[in-house]
């Protein structure tokens, strides 16, 4: 019983969290507006120049937020259970390095050159690597068991890699464009990016879910997960698929961000426990609240310019894997 209290607490507490994330990213920027104000523009119908930012720029930025932390996250919990590795994130099977791929092939030969024509190639780009890694890790003995994936991963991650790099050094104007991209940002996302991002996240969310008993299982050691009746081939199957669409619509929608789906794993299994239909819930909810608090922070560190998002996730989120880690808090 004090288990499940405490475990609502920190449900109720993460949900608190986030819609005040939620209200420092709409109020909070280059112009500070006040809450009140916000909710007028959101709710109450109001005119004028800070409702227009509002409604205009920071809530799609905000939508978008909300869906790439909680797709990360998610997806680094999701990773973490299928190949019981502690350190493992989006990038392991190299599906964020795919995501790159599909860009800087877009930016070089396709020409595309808005953030709402990459969201496609780097959708497909991740899945094209998702599918490579699994072949890889499923083929001889065994089949695709945590150490094959990852293995896998590392291989296809440093081929494509190698692929971005030869294309950007051969295409130079191609540069400067791919790495606004590649640094991770909400700046500039719209609504547009927004509707193509949620339908993706739900069909991520609902696969993940629906093997959350599984990982559970798949903690104990494949043979015992069997014991236990799960198709052990099956939840990694679903679960992989699950992980690869959230990375894929996280990376589209914002680029590679990172440290979101390490980190939140171990900070939701730190306050919550390591049952998965309680960490994967919380987790999506983590998520954004990082990414959110990141973002509005790179917005207001060094006015008028920003700080990338990708690189205040690193900057925030550190200090708070680093007091786990020395507190002994980070379950594996």
């Amino acid at each position: 019983m004090r288990v499940s209290v405490g475990r609502a607490v920190a449900m109720a507490a993460a949900v608190v969290a986030l819609l005040l994330a939620v209200l420092f990213s709409l109020a909070v920027g280059a112009r500070a507006i006040a809450p009140y104000e916000v909710f007028d523009a959101l709710i109450g119908g109001g005119h004028g120049a800070d409702a227009e930012v509002v409604r205009e720029m920071r809530l799609p930025r905000t939508l978008v937020g909300v869906m790439v932390g909680a797709a990360l996250a998610v997806a680094g919990t999701a990773l973490q259970g299928i190949t019981r590795n502690p350190i493992a994130d989006p990038g392991i099977l190299g599906i964020s390095q795919g995501a790159s791929v599909g860009v800087v092939l877009a930016i070089a030969y396709a020409g595309v050159h808005t953030l709402t024509g990459y969201v496609g190639y780097a959708f497909a780009g991740a899945g094209v690597a998702s599918v490579a890694v699994y072949a890889v890790a499923n083929s001889g003995r065994g089949g695709a068991t945590p150490v094959k994936l990852a293995l896998g991963g590392a291989a296809v991650n440093a081929l494509l890699v190698s692929v971005t790099t030869a294309v950007l050094t051969t295409k130079g104007s191609a540069l400067d464009e791919f790495r606004f991209w590649q640094v991770g940002s909400l700046s500039g996302r719209d609504a547009d990016i927004a509707a193509r991002t949620w339908p993706f996240l739900l069909v991520g969310l609902l696969l993940v879910l629906s093997v959350a008993r599984g990982l559970d299982a798949l903690a104990l050691g494949d043979d015992m997960a069997k014991g236990l009746g799960q198709q052990v081939p099956a939840v990694r199957i679903v679960g992989g698929l699950g992980a690869t669409v959230l990375t894929a619509v996280g990376v589209a929608a914002a680029g590679p961000i990172a440290f979101i789906g390490l980190a939140v794993p171990h900070i939701a299994r730190a306050l919550i426990g390591t049952a998965h239909r309680w960490t994967l819930p919380l987790a999506a909810l983590l998520g954004p609240t990082m990414l959110l608090v990141s973002d509005t922070t790179g917005r207001i560190l060094f006015p008028p310019s920003e700080v990338p998002a990708g690189v205040m996730t690193a900057l925030i989120g550190v200090p708070f894997l680093v007091i786990l880690v020395r507190s002994g808090a980070v379950v594996a």
